[in-house]
């Protein structure tokens, strides 16, 4: 295997070990949804805890206890729903020594590695950040020049490799990419799904490439299902350039 090949397996499996927990998450969320049924809105006093019955038989009359019983089905039913729901927690990270701002749904932790394209050594910063059943990530590849051709052989190097970790043809096409000062830039933007890693677990990359200066970006969601495209939106909108 390549050294390139290699670089660009590494990424995807560094990215893909990342929704191990998630699958973690999803496996444990299942144990608990019975409790996302609806609840009644009253408990009986047999279901409460122990005890409850001789605390009940004290109160002064039986709306009291309808309305604790109530208040009680009312709070199981929050945290309820609480765990059922995916939290997508935004907060705007800016990268100056990177040169670009994002929207992140969780804090994000950073790793570097060293690549060749072409041949050539280059390092690639990556930010990472796990919501939902996703993750989100910010890919900066250090140019050694920013020449037309050394820029293009550095997307076409990020696009490849996206489209062949899930087995995909590297379909892309032309979206304008936002200038934190204004203005907008050409770059790439893809959807590609396929099956990925030694189970053959199904993965959905949506991703925008982009070229500026001596610098190429990889924004990309990786996930095992189809997101809210609010939740897809809010990501790549807010991907701006200095």
């Amino acid at each position: 295997m390549s050294r390139t090949a290699f670089c660009i397996r590494w990424l995807f499996v560094r990215v893909l070990c990342r929704l191990a927990p998630v699958g973690r998450f999803s496996a444990r969320l299942s144990v608990w949804l019975p409790l996302c049924l609806p609840l009644p809105l009253r408990l009986r006093e047999h279901s409460l805890p122990l005890g409850s019955n001789r605390i009940l038989s004290r109160l002064p009359h039986p709306r009291t206890r309808a309305v604790l019983g109530t208040a009680a089905a009312t709070l199981v039913l929050g945290v309820a729903l609480s765990a059922c729901s995916p939290t997508f927690d935004w907060r705007t990270i800016m990268n100056n020594d990177d040169g670009y701002t994002v929207d992140f749904p969780a804090k994000p932790g950073k790793d570097q590695r060293a690549v060749q394209i072409n041949g050539a050594p280059m390092q690639m910063a990556m930010q990472t950040a796990e919501a939902g059943n996703a993750v989100f990530a910010v890919g900066t590849v250090m140019l050694p020049d920013d020449s037309d051709a050394t820029q293009r052989a550095a997307l076409d190097f990020l696009r490849a490799g996206l489209a062949r970790n899930v087995g995909a043809a590297p379909d892309a096409h032309a979206v304008q990419i936002p200038l934190a000062a204004g203005g907008h830039t050409s770059g790439l933007e893809m959807k590609v799904s396929g099956e990925a890693g030694a189970q053959h677990e199904t993965r959905i990359v949506y991703a925008r490439l982009v070229a500026h200066g001596r610098h190429v970006y990889q924004a990309a969601i990786i996930a095992d299902q189809p997101l809210p495209q609010d939740q897809v939106d809010q990501f790549f909108s807010s991907f701006q350039l200095y």
